[in-house]
């Protein structure tokens, strides 16, 4: 049975996406902070997008630039920030500094069992930098459900080694 991914917008400036992974905290947060595993579930494969180069150094200070290409697009796309807080298996909070709309994300990881909560919190600037993030796409209530199906397959596998 799948997990359900749920996505609410809380207020004018923040988006919540909410779901349960099939793993313990400690590799569900691996699968967000090495970029040999981000590669294999951040882009879901029906935008049609691929990483042409991952760069993450998940630490607090630390900078992340992924950078993507796409046939409707003659330039690769960049999406980069820094690291504000790392805390080991439970939260991970980054910039998003590619525009001035850029929200701050904030991903938690609660254990329950041999399960984890994962809630990702984007907080925009403005009530118009949400509404332009959503039109055009790229929060979280675009493509969280096939992203995060993706991270579930990519799981299965990591709780098994």
């Amino acid at each position: 049975m799948k997990n359900p991914t749920t996505v609410e917008r809380k207020s004018e400036r923040e988006l919540v996406v909410t779901r349960t992974f099939n793993g313990p905290a400690h590799i569900v947060f691996e699968a967000w902070t090495k970029p040999e595993l981000l590669k294999q579930w951040w882009a879901p494969k029906s935008f049609g997008i691929s990483f042409i180069s991952c760069a993450a150094d998940v630490r607090t200070g630390g900078t992340y630039r992924f950078v993507f290409s796409h046939s409707a697009s003659e330039q690769p796309m960049a999406f980069f920030g820094r690291y504000i807080e790392v805390t080991p298996h439970s939260r991970i909070v980054w910039t998003n500094e590619e525009s001035a709309g850029g929200a701050v994300t904030t991903v938690t990881f609660q254990e329950m069992g041999d399960k984890t909560l994962l809630v990702l919190h984007e907080l925009y600037p403005s009530k118009q930098a949400l509404d332009e993030a959503i039109a055009s796409g790229s929060t979280g209530t675009s493509g969280a459900g096939e992203q995060f199906e993706e991270l579930d397959t990519l799981l299965v596998t990591l709780v098994r080694s």
